[in-house]
């Protein structure tokens, strides 16, 4: 099985200088926890809601402030739409996470 059949397509790219609450409010309305981040056609990192709450939150960062390109997680892993399911989870397992943008 390839990841495009188990993939959301309709994951939404946010810039980074979008600020936390507007990519808070952009994960509730796609009931989502992970959001790629780039700029000019290139994925520069992604933030999720737990980097949200330990970058940001609880270092007293005022959400609608603080931009993303702050908080996210720039050190990259991506998979294909063509690679095979079990490669990307054995990949997911030995970088330890759990969501991965889609290129």
């Amino acid at each position: 099985m390839h990841v495009k059949e188990v993939m959301n397509s309709e994951a939404r790219l946010v810039n980074p200088s979008t600020t936390i609450k507007e990519a808070a409010a952009k994960m509730e309305q796609d009931r989502v926890g992970f959001l790629p981040v780039g700029e000019n056609d290139r994925l520069q990192g992604t933030v999720t809601d737990r980097d949200i709450v330990v970058r940001a939150i609880s270092k007293g960062k005022d959400p609608q402030d603080t931009s993303i390109r702050e908080i996210m997680t720039e050190e990259l892993v991506y998979c294909t739409e063509d690679q095979d399911v079990d490669e990307v989870a054995r990949t997911m397992g030995e970088k330890q996470v759990r969501r991965l943008p889609v290129i």
